[in-house]
């Protein structure tokens, strides 16, 4: 008893760490970057909106022109990101599966190079972004309904096919760009970065992230079913293939709308949900929840390091790769890639 009383504190512990996590870090986020605020000016601007308190006028644009953008832009994409990934690889019943398996970061880059190249503005590049992101997953899933198979691995194949076409159409276009002002603009896009997020960017993308987490989030029970096997889930009175049209939908959506604002951010979507089992376990029930708040945490945390480490700030998507790839790597050698 006493060794069962211990596991389920330690689990209520877990359980309240990945609650208070991503509140703490959101807080701390406010006090960190160039121009310095202290942690009762934050709370004096913030409740200057509510009750008649006077507050420092500069201290109130950095906080809600600057730092509230970029702070909740960092948790969306964290989020998405993450429980696209556990849900892909829960979908694909593949631990090694990203959130851009099916093409559509290699579609949002091809799809910001040509803005970019078009010397269209940042809301253009965005839009670019979503539209050729949505058109990749698309093109990648009429190609896998050609071939007369059900089976997930020709969709995966599909997405490997169109992705390595639009990455190459990427190239190109880095190729004939302009060397000494569009090519720096594409290749800095690429590494990924929020810089440059405002208000105007997170009503664009905020409603279809928060809808399609919701609706994975409502159907995470579902997934323990489809990962047992597809057979076994129609069994049990599954419609594997709405099942399967719907969590890729949702998951492209969300992979979609966090490219668009912040580029190119890789190994999030692939490693979180590793951690998340690490946790809490294999059961999607409990996994998709822990992987929102493990990646809204970890890309907010890493984007405070990109904001504070040097004078020059440094891309997301190089931060990611540093830390992502160890991390993997010892995974690997633990042999903790497995659902269990």
């Amino acid at each position: 008893m006493d060794e069962i009383d211990y596991i389920d504190k330690k689990k209520c512990r877990c359980k309240g760490i990945l609650i208070i996590l991503p509140f703490f870090l959101f807080f701390l986020s406010f006090l960190i970057g160039r121009y310095p605020i202290s942690p009762i000016e934050v709370i004096t601007v913030i409740l200057s909106k509510i009750l008649p308190i006077e507050c420092d006028n500069i201290a109130e644009m950095v906080i809600f022109q600057i730092r509230i953008p970029r702070i909740i832009a960092a948790m969306l994409v964290g989020a998405g990101l993450s429980i696209s990934g556990a849900s892909f690889q829960g979908l694909f019943k593949n631990p090694l599966v990203s959130p851009d398996i099916l093409g559509v970061s290699a579609g949002a880059s091809l799809g910001a190079s040509i803005a970019i190249l078009l010397s269209l503005n940042l809301f253009y590049i965005q839009i670019f972004a979503l539209l050729f992101g949505l058109t990749a997953v698309a093109i990648t899933y009429f190609v896998s309904r050609l071939v007369k198979s059900s089976s997930n691995l020709v969709l995966v194949l599909s997405g490997v096919a169109v992705g390595s076409l639009f990455s190459a159409l990427t190239s190109f276009t880095k190729y004939v760009a302009d060397p000494y002002e569009k090519l720096p603009a594409i290749v800095f896009w690429l590494m990924g970065s929020l810089s440059s997020v405002s208000n105007k960017d997170l009503l664009v993308v905020i409603f279809p992230m928060l809808v399609s987490i919701m609706i994975l989030l409502l159907i995470r029970w579902k997934i323990n079913v489809i990962s047992i096997g597809d057979e076994e889930a129609r069994s049990l009175g599954l419609n594997t293939k709405k099942f399967t049209t719907l969590m890729i939908i949702c998951c492209t959506i969300l992979t979609a709308s966090a490219v668009c604002i912040s580029g190119i951010i890789g190994w999030v979507g692939l490693v979180i949900p590793h951690i998340g089992r690490m946790i809490v376990g294999p059961d999607h029930r409990k996994l998709l929840p822990a992987t929102l708040s493990l990646g809204a945490s970890y890309l907010l945390l890493v984007d405070n390091f990109a904001r504070a480490l040097t004078t020059v700030e440094i891309p997301l998507g190089i931060l990611t790769a540093i830390m992502g790839a160890p991390f993997f790597i010892y995974l690997l050698k633990k042999s903790k890639i497995g659902w269990s």
